[in-house]
C-alpha cells in the first residue's frame, strides 16, 4: 500500500480537508435507498463533470437553494426564466448548459420513477444480482474510473435523454450512493460496508 493511498485512516482521496473527511466519514460509499437523495446526488455529480468534487460539496448548500431542495418535480417545472436567474446566483457554478441539463434530467429522473416505481430499483437493475457491489480495493491506483455496470447503466440514461452523465460520473454516482462500496481496504469507514442511508 502507498502512503497517501491512507491518510488518517482514510481514502487517500479526502486528504485532510474538514468538509470531505466529513463527506467520507459520513456519506461516501453508504447504500442510499431513498429517491430524493439519489436525486440530491444525481444534481450534484452532474454538475462535478469536468470539475474537482470538493468544488461542488462546497457549493452544495447553494444547490440546494438553486434546485429547490433537490425536489426533482419542483425542478423539472423550471422555466427558461428561471434559468437566466440561476445564472446570476453564484451559489452554483453557472454553467448554462449544466443548469439545463438538471431541468432536463428531473424530468427523466420522474420518467423512471413511473417506469420503475422509484430510482432506487431503476439502479439495482444494472447491479450482479439486484445488489450492490463491495471492492476492497487497498490503493487508489486500483480503484477503476468506469465498471460494465456504469457502462451499462450511463449508457441507458443517456438513450432516456440524461445529459453530463457519461460512465465516469456515473461510476461516481454509485460510489457516492453506495451502489458500489470502494472505501479501502483497511479504511475505518465504521460500518460503511453495511449501513443504508435513508
Amino acid at each position: 500500500m502507498v502512503k497517501q493511498d491512507l491518510v488518517n485512516g482514510r481514502c487517500g482521496w479526502c486528504g485532510t480537508d474538514p468538509l470531505y473527511v466529513t463527506y467520507h466519514d459520513k456519506e461516501w460509499g453508504r447504500l442510499v435507498t431513498d429517491d430524493a437523495t439519489l436525486f440530491e446526488f444525481l444534481v450534484l455529480e452532474s454538475a462535478q463533470a469536468g470539475l474537482s468534487w470538493i468544488t461542488i460539496l462546497r457549493k452544495r448548500e447553494g444547490y440546494r437553494k438553486a434546485f429547490c431542495n433537490f425536489d426533482a418535480r419542483q425542478v423539472a417545472q423550471l422555466t427558461d426564466e428561471d434559468v437566466e436567474r440561476l445564472m446570476q446566483f453564484d451559489g452554483i457554478v453557472r454553467n448554462r448548459l449544466k443548469i439545463k441539463s438538471t431541468i432536463t434530467n428531473a424530468r427523466q429522473f420522474l420518467a423512471i420513477q413511473q417506469e420503475f416505481g422509484s430510482f432506487y430499483d431503476y439502479t439495482l437493475s444494472f447491479l450482479p444480482g439486484r445488489k450492490p457491489i463491495v471492492n476492497s480495493f487497498k490503493s487508489m491506483s486500483e480503484v477503476p474510473a468506469f465498471s460494465a455496470e456504469s457502462d451499462a447503466m450511463s449508457k441507458d440514461m443517456k438513450k432516456r435523454g440524461f445529459k453530463f452523465f457519461g460512465t465516469t460520473i456515473c461510476y461516481a454516482h454509485l460510489q457516492a450512493t453506495g451502489f458500489i462500496n470502494d472505501h479501502w481496504w483497511g479504511v475505518d469507514a465504521g460500518d460503511c460496508k453495511s449501513e443504508v442511508v435513508r
